[in-house]
């Protein structure tokens, strides 16, 4: 009996899917290793873990944690919707409308967040009169995260071969056609991967709206150490609750991308 079989996957695992009861298996022991890893460093801590002390606020950890979902729900929204409009003014005939996405791209992309955050709430959203701290946040994760995903939108368009959008004209379909039925279904999937990591990477962002006192799950974790004067207890359930937020969106994109997946 071959122990391979158990440990290797198939050269084709396109066509040759490994088998549930194998991936369960390899699945318990890389967690396990990784478990025994943590359970050793822990153990090796001359500190020991006191929960009694942060369990008190409990419901401050679930308030932050809530909000911290609409945060990122609201802004991961808007920003596609963004991301999207920015990608289509890159290709746009018009050329101011060309070259505002450009100037947006380069200056978000190239700037640090946190200064951005600053900028836009206490100088831009004051000139403006917006003084609600969560819409300002919602904005400003928006306008940053907006600008990746235009530039991830903008290579996936670009991807598509010339050959496919002169063969759209050849049939006579129109220029909304030509992106409606070939470009953005073949667009979409080779987008899906990298606007994960970007979703994932708006949610830890999020954390950093702690600086204009917003208080989401970061903001109150520290709020609950300096009351409690325990660090990794206060932080430790923030690791856990922001994996249970990017988990599941990491699961739902690989989803799609096996969705749409087709044989090139």
């Amino acid at each position: 009996m071959s122990w391979s079989k158990f440990f290797v996957a198939p050269d084709d695992s396109r066509a040759r899917p490994v088998p549930l009861g194998v991936r369960m298996l390899n699945f318990a022991l890389a967690g396990l290793l990784v478990s025994a890893a943590f359970w050793f460093s822990f153990h090796r801590l001359a500190y020991r873990l006191q929960w009694d002390a942060v369990y008190r606020y409990r419901e401050m950890f679930l308030s932050g944690w809530l909000t911290t979902i609409v945060l990122s729900a609201s802004a991961l929204l808007l920003s596609s919707l963004i991301g999207f409009l920015f990608a289509l003014a890159g290709r746009s005939r018009l050329l101011p409308l060309r070259y505002l996405s450009k100037i947006y791209v380069e200056a978000v992309r190239g700037t640090p967040l946190l200064v951005q955050i600053l900028i836009f709430f206490y100088v831009v959203a004051d000139a403006f009169g917006v003084s609600n701290r969560y819409l300002v946040g919602i904005l400003i994760l928006s306008f940053f995260s907006g600008a990746y995903i235009s530039e991830i939108i903008r290579a996936g368009l670009e991807s598509i071969s010339k050959s496919q959008l002169e063969s759209a004209r050849a049939i006579g379909l129109t220029r909304s056609q030509t992106y409606r039925f070939v470009i953005f279904p073949q667009a979409l999937r080779q987008t899906l991967p990298p606007l994960a990591g970007q979703f994932v990477s708006l949610i830890k962002d999020s954390s950093l709206l702690s600086i204009i006192s917003i208080s989401e799950f970061t903001w109150n974790a520290q709020a609950i150490n300096s009351r409690t004067f325990s660090t990794l207890e206060s932080y430790i359930p923030l690791a856990l609750g922001y994996l249970a937020l990017t988990l599941p969106l990491s699961i739902w994109t690989r989803n799609l991308e096996r969705r749409h997946a087709y044989d090139t």
